[in-house]
């Protein structure tokens, strides 16, 4: 049995995680000298202020999270076998729901390892350590790996704003094999390409398979908008799906440029046209211009990134479905998106239809959407489903 140091919680405070919340906040322990010794991110053994145990826990006393659950049983032992069981739980269920090897392989606490992400390309990883906790693990996680998958490369995408709450470094390494460029997707059906060492997150948004599917299905005949297209998922599915003309913006040429790639790759190039612009700039553009699209597509990064941007951000959303909605044509399709942790659902849905509103435009919810399956929500942290998306048909 492995032996690790005790962390009690004070009198009362273990209500929450015995009854399956995976975290613990610096409130809630007893942070004494010995606690506050501790070196960020080693495994403890969480007790109730009583002694009963709780379980193993990887524990930072210097962030409002401090202790963050990986084992029920006190008694675990956190090792290559433990992580290999919980990768391997993981890729098995990744199989049913998406064969072929591409995917999000690990989502934090859902999939049992707290602070790790990693996405799957096929023979190739793309792995996120966030905490002290997981960072330190980083080696047993990686032999775990390579005794599940025997991956042909690793990369270690360590450069999360989330990693700074930590204490932690940014970095980014390729920990086994080598990384010629971008690495080759396969979603729906299409082929896409994605930047490990530079590209946004860990290389690709696989979250928004679900919804760039659901675009695609509407696509047929359609002239399609695709803002902040990145590497473009939607501007490429879209024009496979039979869309006469897509045009797809971004403000980055490395981003337009797997963009351009992927539709190459799909035969699509004759139909996609990828202009390097700022999103509402070109809005407003294409208004003035009396442009109109059958389909507009709005999937921005975060504009809320901590709570004290929250007012400036929801704001930020209000006006993208204002300038969005004006563009679409009658009877016309806008998907809009929010990846901001902060902005929860109902606030989106208030900022998108108040957007329309400012436009003179009204519609309907054809669908309230969020990440794909790969993406699992742990049922204690529903505040983790950070992905919102609306499919609206505008009058």
């Amino acid at each position: 049995m492995a032996i690790y140091p005790v962390v009690r919680l004070q009198p009362g405070r273990h209500k929450r995680v015995v009854a399956g919340h995976p975290w613990v906040y610096s409130n809630e322990v007893v942070m004494d000298a010995a606690a506050k010794a501790l070196p960020p991110g080693g495994l403890v053994r969480l007790e109730t202020s009583n002694g009963a145990p709780i379980g193993v826990a990887m524990f930072n006393p210097h962030p409002l999270i401090s202790a963050r659950v990986l084992a029920r049983d006190a008694a675990a032992e956190i090792d290559v076998d433990f992580l290999a069981a919980r990768i391997a739980a993981a890729r098995e269920l990744r199989e049913r729901l998406f064969p072929g090897g591409f995917y999000r392989l690990i989502h934090a606490e859902a999939d049992g390892l707290p602070g790790c992400v990693i996405d799957r390309y096929g023979d190739v990883l793309s792995v996120q350590a966030n905490t002290a906790g997981m960072d330190r693990l980083t080696p047993a996680l990686l032999t775990a790996l390579e005794r599940v998958l025997a991956p042909r490369t690793i990369v270690l995408r360590n450069d999360s704003s989330a990693r700074q709450l930590e204490g932690l470094e940014s970095r980014v390494s390729v920990e086994k094999g080598t990384l010629d460029g971008p690495v080759e997707l396969v979603e729906n059906g299409s082929r896409f390409f994605a930047n490990l060492e530079s590209g946004q997150k860990t290389g690709w948004f696989y979250d928004q398979r679900d919804n760039r599917a659901a675009v695609a299905r509407l696509a047929a005949g359609a002239r399609v908008l695709d803002l902040y297209t990145y590497a473009g998922g939607f501007a490429v599915m879209a024009a496979r799906a039979g869309a006469r003309e897509v045009v797809a913006i971004d403000r980055s040429d490395a981003a337009l440029d797997l963009a351009r790639r992927a539709a190459a790759a799909n035969n699509v190039d004759h139909v996609c046209r990828f202009v390097r612009a700022e999103a509402f700039a070109e809005l407003e553009r294409l208004a003035a211009a009396g442009e109109r699209f059958d389909i507009v597509i709005a999937d921005p990064p975060a504009f809320v990134k901590s709570k004290k941007d929250l007012g400036q951000g929801a704001r930020g959303y209000r006006k993208l479905a204002r300038l969005a909605a004006a563009l679409v044509a009658p009877r016309g399709f806008l998907f809009i998106a929010s990846c901001s942790h902060h902005v929860d659902a109902s606030l989106f849905a208030e900022q998108v239809w108040r957007g329309l509103a400012d436009s003179a435009r009204t519609g309907r919810i054809l669908a309230t959407t969020g990440a794909a399956a790969d993406h699992p929500v742990h049922p204690h942290l529903p505040e983790s489903a950070y992905l919102k998306g609306q499919l609206l048909q505008i009058d």
